[in-house]
């Protein structure tokens, strides 16, 4: 299982300021997301996990300077996501530097959007979904009925794609979410953020996710990332 340090990007700069020598007092903090995914990258990640926050919320690519900035210093795989809901918007995220992209379920809700997306992306699209049935049924969604989670991943496999995020899925809900979609769809799953210590790293290790995203966990210094990168092997 990968361990996947992610940055929450905020006009240009990470919403966590990072200080990887907190624990000995050594070297500086600092808030550049580049230099940030370079220290991980050089610890020993293979992808790093880049959310868009501002363009989550405008609902469109609103950092995509910063993402270049981080492309241009590492040339380890970037997954963007935030506000990459169409076939334009990847384009301007793979323009940047992205190698692959996250959408939301707002793409999961129009069909043709969504074929126009895996055409364009191919295997580097992924799919942001929340484990918590409830959550799912309350989404504004445009078709009649509100899909079952199963019924949704089955739908999202069928289109072409072939990787979720899944959102809080790191309590015993969501592990055994995790272990039954891992058992009966032929999907990679990562896991993003909830986790706070190595039981939890292992169980999404156990339960068959192919990658957990961490984010403020490492950036504070909660979990080290040598540790979780031996925790999840």
């Amino acid at each position: 299982m990968q361990v996947i340090p992610a940055i929450d990007l905020a006009k240009g700069r990470s919403r966590v300021v990072f200080w990887p020598g907190v624990s000995t007092v050594i070297g500086a903090p600092t808030d550049r997301p580049d230099r940030i995914a370079e220290h991980f990258v050089a610890a020993g990640a293979r992808l790093i996990h880049v959310v868009d926050a501002d363009g989550a919320r405008l609902g469109a690519p609103a950092n995509l300077e910063a993402i270049a900035a981080i492309a241009a210093r590492v040339a380890t795989p970037l997954q963007v996501a935030g506000g990459i809901d169409t076939a334009d918007a990847i384009r301007l995220a793979f323009a940047a530097g992205a190698t692959r992209v996250v959408a939301g379920l707002v793409l999961a809700d129009d069909p043709a959007e969504l074929r126009a997306c895996v055409e364009l992306a191919g295997d580097w699209l992924a799919i942001g979904i929340d484990a918590r049935e409830d959550r799912l049924g309350a989404f504004p969604w445009r078709r009649a009925t509100a899909p079952t989670l199963r019924g949704l991943v089955d739908e999202l496999a069928a289109a072409g794609v072939r990787r979720l995020v899944l959102a809080h899925a790191a309590d015993a809900a969501g592990v055994a979410v995790v272990a039954g979609l891992a058992r009966d769809a032929d999907l990679e799953l990562l896991v993003a953020g909830g986790v706070r210590d190595l039981d939890g790293v292992r169980r999404l290790r156990d339960a068959g996710a192919g990658g957990i995203i961490l984010g403020e966990a490492l950036l504070s210094g909660a979990l080290d990332f040598a540790a979780a990168l031996e925790a999840a092997a």
